[in-house]
């Protein structure tokens, strides 16, 4: 497994449920965080707790609805000065339920896709080429499982988006020391998720983050978080690195 102790890691929607639990997990691995929300005021008792553990940390708002507020996080970031080692693009909207699916609004689509699909695009976009100069790096979009539902139109169209640009990018990377996965955290009660989902969102880890460890010949795959649940970090690496 890879040991990633003092490397920065990027974590979009780190303010609560899953990106909360995969920043904590990373700063225990010794990772140093940066943290997304779209309020600096979100992320303000977490980046406090993290750095009790003796990493450091930094937050930055951004509006992932906002593409020109997602270009000024990553200029915030670059500003600071240092190398982002790991994404993981966990933040996601799921916009609406339409039990009248066929009267889904346009904005569904336009939103759904800014924060699930083009942000993330983004972000993949503006660290890659840094990565492959270095010869490192570690890329882990979030996806769902979503399937075959039209009243989530919106949402599960721009999640099977990602998972394409994803994997058309990562067959660009062989050889470069970069890995670039997808996880699906699978129907967990968060935000999103809901009070009725069947899985605590603790479940979902290791899941979530094992993309971050994996070796750099692992790639484009996606990592079903709920088949690692209940496993080590170290188990659940061991198995995700078996997965082509």
């Amino acid at each position: 497994m890879l040991d990633l102790k003092g490397k920065w890691v990027l974590v979009t929607g780190a303010s609560r449920g899953l990106g909360r639990l995969a920043a904590k997990l990373m700063a225990e691995q010794g990772c140093n965080l940066l943290l997304q929300s779209r309020n600096l005021e979100h992320t303000a008792s977490l980046e406090e707790e993290l750095k009790t553990k003796g990493v450091d940390c930094h937050s930055f708002a951004a509006d992932l609805n906002d593409i020109p507020s997602v270009m000024k996080m990553l200029s915030d970031i670059d500003a600071i000065g240092m190398d982002v080692d790991v994404v993981l693009n966990n933040a996601g909207l799921q916009i609406a339920y339409r039990t009248d699916y066929y009267k889904t609004p346009a904005e569904d689509y336009t939103v759904s896709f800014n924060v699930n699909t083009i942000a993330p695009a983004m972000i993949c976009y503006h660290f890659l080429p840094k990565m492959n100069a270095r010869g490192f790096g570690r890329i882990v979009n979030t996806t769902s499982g979503i399937d075959k539902e039209p009243e989530q139109a919106g949402y599960s169209a721009a999640k099977a988006a990602l998972d394409k640009i994803t994997k058309d990018m990562a067959s660009r990377l062989g050889g470069t020391g970069v890995a670039m996965n997808l996880t699906d955290p699978g129907w967990c009660r968060t935000d999103l998720g809901g009070p009725n989902a069947p899985n605590a969102p603790e479940s979902a880890i290791p899941g979530v983050v094992v993309g971050a460890f994996v070796n750099d010949t692992v790639n484009g795959q996606i990592f079903r978080a709920q088949e690692f649940a209940g496993m080590s970090l170290e188990e659940a690496v061991a198995k995700a690195n078996t997965i082509n």
